[in-house]
């Protein structure tokens, strides 16, 4: 095929996608493209963005483009794609902005040899990029119980980076809890509101692997100078830094940006005190600001997260499928987004509705969904679970009012999810006897009717344990 009305050959591609693809996805990823040309089966295509074409690019949508493609244009058919804004915004719900480059600094150049690895030779100024994504903003960063303490505390340090109570922010929690999507929202909204400010997202890799070629090539005086001159440093999994020289350099430079007044914020998978081979120096330190923990989502933020990232898909889902997708997936906010994306793709290539009976075989592909009776070992992993302490501590005798409460919802799940008899709760909860189950059971019993905390931990447990009920 050669020179061709490249508006009518899209349009008959228009007609097969919408054909095979649910509404929602072609509205959202294919009605927004626009022909430009087609010569020499050359289509070349407008999308709005650079976010749009990469997920064009990706499976399911990359492989009904590129059959729909053949079938119309030839099986010799190329793609070119013409970025309407290219690389700088990013259509994503709440959010249709650019992130602000950092403003030049002037930085010393050695005009017979290029001493800075970060700088091109001959540059007096230097501009440093902030490495932030814009969708990873506040607006879509979705508040729940999990991680309220952490937004709110991001949010402040936004308002008022290096002149707030939280230098550094230490934000920790498991792998796929959101913690670079929070740290990367404070960047933005920093450059939102303080567009003078000189942001730096890096991660603690990046930031080892730089240090390392600068002592190699003796150049570490240019290494920390560049550091230096960051207003908001954020530093993805601190626990990387595993190296003496790596928390050496960081250690100093820590001390330099807190004197000057600039904002620091780490990330990490553990609490400071629990990072391994790290200096005692550094430890203290990161305990100078707020430690804040993202905690799995409970059932109500798995539900809102379900909701919001479906419709950013183009998907929607009933509330019998949200609810069953909230109740099995109980990990990560990460898991979620995967369960999204391998539903569209069967609803995509298979041409089916998004059913329950779809939601359940996709999910067991992506967790283990355990179906067996419920037992007080189960009960006890559970809730230890929820509430982050180790089976030994529940069944101890210390009186730590957290652990008291654990325990006594433990053995109110126990008598109403099982038939097991008190004084076998009571044997197998650390050697009580019947009465203090009896009294556990109807202190929880009590509390669910007066305390919405307590009330929110046993539905969510509830929720856990038995699915769909």
């Amino acid at each position: 095929m050669g020179e061709s009305n490249h508006i009518e050959v899209w349009k008959r591609c228009l007609q097969i996608i919408r054909n095979n693809v649910p509404e929602a996805v072609y509205q959202k990823w294919f009605e927004p493209v626009k022909p430009i040309s087609l010569k020499d089966q050359l289509l070349t295509i407008e999308v709005p963005s650079d976010a749009h074409m990469r997920r064009l690019e990706e499976m399911p949508l990359i492989d009904i483009l590129a059959k729909t493609l053949k079938r119309v244009i030839g099986n010799d058919v190329n793609l070119l794609y013409n970025i309407r804004f290219p690389k700088t915004i990013v259509n994503y719900p709440h959010q249709n902005a650019q992130v602000a480059s950092n403003r030049p600094i002037p930085f010393p150049i050695n005009e017979k040899e290029n001493i800075n690895p970060f700088v091109i030779p001959g540059i007096q100024k230097l501009t440093i990029e902030p490495n932030l994504n814009p969708k990873y903003s506040f607006e879509n960063f979705i508040e729940g119980v999990c991680n309220r303490l952490a937004r709110s505390a991001g949010e402040q340090v936004a308002q008022s980076p290096g002149n707030n109570p939280f230098n550094p922010l230490f934000i920790h929690g498991g792998s796929g809890l959101g913690k670079t999507h929070l740290s990367q929202a404070i960047g933005l909204r920093v450059k939102e509101l303080h567009p003078e400010k000189i942001v730096l997202y890096v991660s603690a890799h990046t930031f080892k692997t730089q240090f390392q070629d600068a002592a190699l090539g003796n150049k570490i005086p240019d290494f920390t100078h560049f550091y230096e001159q960051i207003d908001v440093l954020i530093i993805d999994d601190v626990q990387q830094f595993n190296s003496p020289g790596t928390q050496n350099v960081f250690f100093h430079l820590f001390n330099y940006l807190q004197q000057t007044g600039r904002q620091i914020i780490l990330t990490s998978d553990v609490a400071p005190a629990n990072i391994q081979g790290m200096e005692n120096r550094l430890v203290q330190r990161f305990r100078w600001g707020l430690s804040a923990e993202l905690l799995p989502p409970n059932y109500e933020t798995r539900v809102k997260i379900l909701k919001a990232k479906s419709a950013n898909e183009g998907i929607s889902l009933s509330d019998d499928v949200v609810d069953y997708l909230a109740t099995k997936i109980t990990g990560s906010v990460r898991e979620l987004e995967g369960t999204i994306l391998t539903l569209l793709a069967h609803s995509t290539l298979n041409r089916e509705d998004i059913t329950l009976e779809l939601a359940k075989k996709v999910t067991k592909q992506i967790v283990n969904v355990d179906s067996s009776e419920l037992s007080l070992e189960k009960i006890r992993s559970v809730v230890c679970d929820y509430f982050k302490i180790t089976p030994e501590l529940i069944v101890s005798k210390t009186r730590k009012r957290e652990i008291v409460q654990a325990r006594q919802i433990t053995m109110y799940l126990v008598r109403n999810l099982t038939k097991a008899s008190l004084a076998s709760i009571g044997s197998q909860m650390g050697g009580k006897d019947h009465a203090t189950v009896l009294h556990a059971c109807s202190t929880v019993s009590d509390l669910i009717d007066t305390d919405k905390t307590i009330r929110r931990y046993v539905s969510d447990l509830e929720h856990q344990l038995r699915p769909g009920k």
